[in-house]
């Protein structure tokens, strides 16, 4: 998958791991997500003003159910 007009911005993460969290996640679901990041936030490894946060982002087509998905798997159980 390659990062064009076709993707949309789902989840932003405060780091790598959270954002690996949730691709796998997705992934699973058969959605396929690319991460986008600043180079040097995993090099420094902090999140200030927005250095460090990862995108997750999901073709524009499956954005919706991209969502429910995250939207649900962070309900808590009954």
């Amino acid at each position: 998958m390659c990062a064009d007009s076709n993707l949309e911005t789902i989840y932003i993460a405060s780091g790598q791991w959270e954002a690996q969290v949730v691709k796998s996640r997705l992934e699973t679901a058969d959605i396929p997500a690319l991460l986008t990041y600043e180079s040097v936030g995993p090099v420094v490894g902090l999140t200030v003003d927005g250095l460090g946060e990862v995108k997750v982002m999901v073709p524009h087509t499956l954005a919706a159910q991209a969502r429910a998905i995250l939207h649900d798997s962070h309900e808590p159980a009954p």
